[in-house]
């Protein structure tokens, strides 16, 4: 190689490194052979520098005056044997430089492993494989999800935390001049109560410079039953956030005490003493080379200090409620649904083949989070569900419940039909366990998100529709209407009284009537459907009766069933 051609290369390798250097600050790939990313990271080196090298080249072409035997002037290339006659083939040098392409086959090369590697490690080749990511064990409802008090129902969703965490912040004049709100609004068990964390944000890069040396100084919870918000104030600010520039933006910063780890997004949370982190999921590739992902651990970062720290799988806190995001979940139950049968019946007979629903949502259970969606079959058209799904959004354990009934979007449609004249929108339903039956509950909002009514839909039987203006009267409406509702078997061990019956009033509900029995000495009426039991127009003031009824703290009471003593 000629002392000119070394330099040339010396000065393309030069400013490919330095273009590298910026592309891999600002873009972060993983370097990692599993990491479509680098592959790309890769293959963009190798164009740039292709581009640079040719443009070095072209710019150090040198020329020489040439006069033949006869006069005549010509111009050629001063580079030895690779003379070029401008004035005969004046773009033969462009040519010889654009028949170079070794960096153009090396990029074809690196994209090929793309194609070839994403192929293989397809369903295609490795059906079963991608029904093992998830592990499934079938649970019973009634007995798994434990009745939870209508003043622990976690109604608020996320917009609705959105608007009262930006109100919150709206209070503090010397915060919401230099501050925003993230819109994450990670949901949490903290202390055994289901809230909404987010932290703050720089309000701009002005107000970065200016905060950035005492960093966020605190974040926003919203409690998701009393919804009360609470903007808590850190002793030391947030020195690594998503709003950081450099480095200790949160994702530049475990890039690079991490570069060979593949992340997802990171998730703020909160520990028990309320101290703030960064929850950021390392996510391995488990079948070929780019198939089947799944999460290999986590990497702790301190908010405010930036300590790190990797934890495996099996190490990670009890109090850390985000390692595995819903949308891995619910792909990895849709390879478990689809791929059963193999991958030619996941297209072609469909037996048995199911996917998740459109939607998901969460539950607190036992100090943890837990992700659920409805399981519906592939096949048809009906707007129903064969069942649901809770996995642990920790551990990925995973319960399948055997539960036909409505599909989220049809109960959902069904709250909001009972509010035509309002035009309010239903909020994706919670699944609650009310009195043994599966119930969706919900939120009807107005056009301007304000809360106005709430829904309790039986999943069952999603024309068991129960509103009310508090959670309190919706959970007693649908009490009363599963009460009344003889085709609903609900336990019949509540609560039991006897007495002597001192009054009965008679009403028409609903074209059905409903006898009110109220007992000697209780201050309470009790309300029998005559569909329930007709025997109750026998029933006489003086008679001895017992009454099983469902608890509401009602001032009438849903009878179940009655019988006398």
């Amino acid at each position: 190689m000629k002392p000119d051609q070394k330099k040339q290369l010396t000065l393309s390798l030069v400013l490919t490194a330095i273009f590298g250097i910026m592309y891999f600050y600002f873009t972060l790939p993983a370097i990692n052979l599993q990491s479509t990313d680098f592959y790309f990271f890769l293959i963009t080196l190798v164009i740039i520098f292709f581009i640079v090298q040719t443009v070095v080249r072209m710019k150090n072409l040198k020329f020489k005056k040439v006069v033949s035997d006869d006069g005549q002037v010509t111009y050629v290339r001063d580079e030895g044997d690779d003379y070029a006659d401008v004035e005969k083939d004046p773009y033969l040098f462009k040519k010889k430089i654009s028949e170079k392409k070794g960096p153009v086959y090396i990029a074809a090369i690196i994209f090929g492993i793309i194609i070839v590697g994403s192929f293989v490690s397809s369903p295609v080749f490795f059906a079963d494989e991608y029904t093992r990511l998830m592990h499934i064990e079938p649970g019973n409802f009634s007995e798994d999800i434990t009745e939870i008090s209508f003043d622990q129902i976690p109604w608020l969703d996320k917009a609705s935390a959105e608007r009262l965490g930006n109100r919150k912040l709206g209070e503090l004049a010397e915060m919401v001049s230099q501050f925003e709100v993230a819109p994450d609004y990670t949901q949490i068990n903290y202390n055994n109560r289901p809230v909404r964390v987010t932290p703050l944000l720089y309000g701009d890069v002005f107000k970065w410079f200016n905060n950035q040396q005492n960093g966020i100084p605190g974040y926003i919870t919203i409690d998701m039953v009393t919804q009360e918000g609470e903007v808590v104030r850190l002793t030391e600010g947030m020195k690594y956030s998503k709003s950081e520039y450099f480095f200790r933006n949160i994702d530049r910063y475990i890039r690079f005490h991490y570069p060979t780890y593949m992340f997802e997004e990171p998730a703020f949370e909160i520990d028990d003493d309320g101290n703030p982190y960064w929850i950021c999921p390392r996510v391995v590739k488990r079948i070929g080379l780019f198939g089947g992902t799944d999460v290999a651990g986590i990497v702790m970062v301190n908010a405010v200090t930036g300590e790190h720290k990797y934890y495996a799988r099996d190490e990670i806190p009890q109090w850390v409620d985000h390692v595995y995001r819903a949308p891995l979940l619910i792909q990895q139950y849709d390879y478990y649904g689809k791929y059963q049968g193999g991958f030619l019946n996941s297209i072609f007979g469909q037996r048995n083949v199911t996917v998740t629903t459109d939607g998901y949502n969460y539950l607190a259970l036992n100090d943890d989070v837990y992700m659920y969606t409805g399981i519906t079959s592939v096949v048809g058209n009906d707007e129903s569900n064969i069942g649901f799904i809770l996995v642990n959004q920790r551990t990925k354990e995973a319960t399948y419940y055997q539960i036909a009934g409505a599909h989220e979007y049809s109960a959902m449609g069904s709250a909001e039909g009972a509010f035509q004249a309002y035009d309010y929108t239903a909020t994706f339903p919670l699944l609650l366990n009310i009195h043994g039956q599966p119930t969706y509950f919900m939120a009807l909002k107005d056009y301007s998100n304000l809360v106005k009514q709430y829904a309790m839909v039986n999943v069952k039987s999603y024309n068991i529709v129960a509103t009310g203006a508090t959670v309190e009267e919706c959970e007693e409406n649908y009490t009363r209407m599963l009460s009344s509702n003889p085709d609903v078997d609900l336990p019949l061990d509540e609560n039991k009284i006897n007495g002597t019956i001192e009054d009965i009033r008679v009403a028409i509900s609903d074209g059905n009537a409903v006898y009110y029995i109220k007992l000697r000495d209780a201050p309470t009426y009790y309300a029998i459907d005559i569909k329930r039991n007709e025997n109750i127009v026998l029933a006489n003031i003086g008679d001895r009766i017992e009454i099983t009824y469902l608890k509401t703290d009602a001032k009438i009471e849903r009878a179940i069933t009655f019988d006398w003593i």
